[in-house]
């Protein structure tokens, strides 16, 4: 089992390696760029906005039917049909309570307009990602892994035409990088169901209220969950736009600068994330053990999230510098907070993931729910006087609320336990990290080389004190052995 996570996993993060920071830092921060701080703002607050209504085009289908699926692959040909209608339906629900939320709190002209293809853009992601979790929970991860990258590619295709092209000799609008989401995520939504529909033998919609109920009331807990996740992920930059005295756009402008390289450092987690569901479903399913299953990810991930944190923390001001042109000093102080938000993200998603798999709903709902109540206080507290950098305080503070519930919870139900010398290694390593972080920043005149040497050296400190065994690693993946035949469905 661990064979197969790790072959995918390295396919998974070399695609992403390939595309995804030229999307970020070339397409994503020259927009923000070349719009400004204040009009991509204006963009961010109602894309947030749209997320917080985000639930109703879903209500938690796509996760009952990833874990679903991974338990029993044969459902398929059952339920596409169904499910399909029933997305539709949920789609009309979720465009009449985002406009009609927006409308009430005072959203007008050209607001409205950009919301309309905003929403449209939701409601094709929440169509791309159920496809996806058909193709996840049949464990094909080949596949699951160019899908998770093909609207990236349209994008920066379409997006270098408009931003570098000469096709206009009108100034770049924001407006412009929403049409370009739209037909990209079109694009990969029609590849998606080519795919699912070959596999699912699909011929037409059904239309089935009974169906339609059993599905929702087996994935409501999913719903309530996946509905305060995203109050509490999201909810931030709203009420920054709502409360902050002045300059509101701006604010939240600043904010996006250092939220985005957040985001942007957790998709190397979210991709865990994707093969871990599905694998730890089966292995709860066929009551397999789970302890060195969980090891691994999890040491993969707090060793590449904690040498990011560090570095980035240390340097924001430096790397905000080399990325934005404007506001500069307050962009790197949300920065310098936010960052270790990615910490707590990278922890959630592996207990997250493993209390899902195990069917531990309630609780999640419960920790999701305190969070959401800790961010709402916090940002409500903070942004007033701190402004962007209060709502930064918040989010870190709720996502660490998270974690610290997420791994109790996780070690209680699953029996999971790890030796004390574990965490006297992890103790350890974080120690002699930020003690090598002093001493490259003090000896390098150059932050670019001292982040490069600083990297390298604490990977090198990784392997020194246990926390990644490079032999395990280069055994698991050399080992051709099929430890999990089932999973090889492509």
């Amino acid at each position: 089992m661990k064979r197969k996570f790790l072959t995918n996993l390295v396919l998974l993060v070399s695609l992403n390696i390939l595309i995804k920071p030229f999307w970020i830092f070339g397409i994503d921060r020259t927009v923000q760029n070349v719009v400004g701080s204040q009009e991509f703002g204006f963009y961010y607050a109602l894309l947030n906005f749209s997320f917080l209504f985000n639930i109703l085009l879903d209500l938690g289908i796509t996760n009952f039917n990833t874990r679903n699926i991974a338990q029993h692959s044969a459902l398929l040909n059952k339920h596409f049909s169904g499910i399909l209608t029933l997305k539709l339906l949920l789609s009309i629900a979720y465009f009449v309570a985002t406009f009609g939320i927006a409308l009430l709190i005072g959203y007008r002209g050209h607001q409205l307009g950009l919301l309309a293809l905003v929403g449209f853009n939701q409601f094709l992601i929440s169509f791309i990602m159920y496809l996806r979790s058909n193709i996840s929970g049949m464990l094909m991860f080949k596949t699951e892994g160019l899908m998770s990258v093909l609207d990236r590619i349209l994008m920066i295709l379409i997006m270098s035409v408009l931003l570098w092209g000469n096709v206009s000799k009108s100034p770049f609008k924001i407006d412009w990088f929403v049409y370009a989401q739209t037909i990209s995520y079109t694009l990969v939504a029609l590849v998606g169901f080519i795919i699912v529909r070959f596999k699912s033998r699909f011929r037409r919609l059904s239309w089935n209220p009974i169906f339609f109920l059993m599905i929702l009331k087996k994935s409501a807990p999913f719903a309530i969950l996946v509905l305060l996740m995203t109050l509490y992920h999201r909810i931030d930059s709203v009420l920054l736009e709502r409360l902050a005295p002045a300059d509101a756009d701006l604010q939240v402008g600043i904010y996006a600068h250092a939220f985005r390289i957040m985001d942007a450092a957790n998709q190397f987690a979210y991709l865990f994330s994707l093969l871990l569901f599905p694998i730890f479903s089966k292995m709860i399913k066929e009551k397999q053990p789970l302890n060195e299953m969980i090891k691994m990810p999890l040491m993969l991930l707090f060793t590449a999230t904690f040498i990011l944190t560090m570095g980035f923390w240390w340097y924001s001001k430096e790397i905000m510098e080399l990325l934005y042109v404007d506001h500069i000093n307050e962009s790197a102080s949300v920065l310098s907070v936010m960052i270790f938000g990615t910490i707590a993200v990278a922890g959630s998603y592996v207990f997250a993931t493993l209390l899902t798999a195990n069917g531990n709903l309630k609780i999640l709902i419960g920790i999701a729910a305190f969070s959401m109540l800790l961010s709402f206080t916090l940002n409500v507290l903070l942004i007033p006087r701190y402004l962007a950098l209060g709502s930064a305080i918040a989010n870190v503070s709720a996502l660490f609320s998270s974690l610290f519930l997420h791994q109790f919870f996780a070690f209680k139900k699953l029996k999971i336990h790890f030796p004390f010398h574990f965490y006297i290694r992890i103790l350890l390593f974080v120690i002699f990290v930020v003690g090598f972080l002093i001493v490259c920043a003090k000896l390098l005149v150059d932050w670019r080389i001292s982040i490069f040497v600083f990297g390298v050296g604490s990977l090198i400190f990784a392997f020194v004190f246990g926390i990644l065994n490079l032999k395990e690693i280069s055994t698991t993946l050399i080992d051709t052995e099929s430890v999990d035949s089932f999973a090889n469905n492509e």
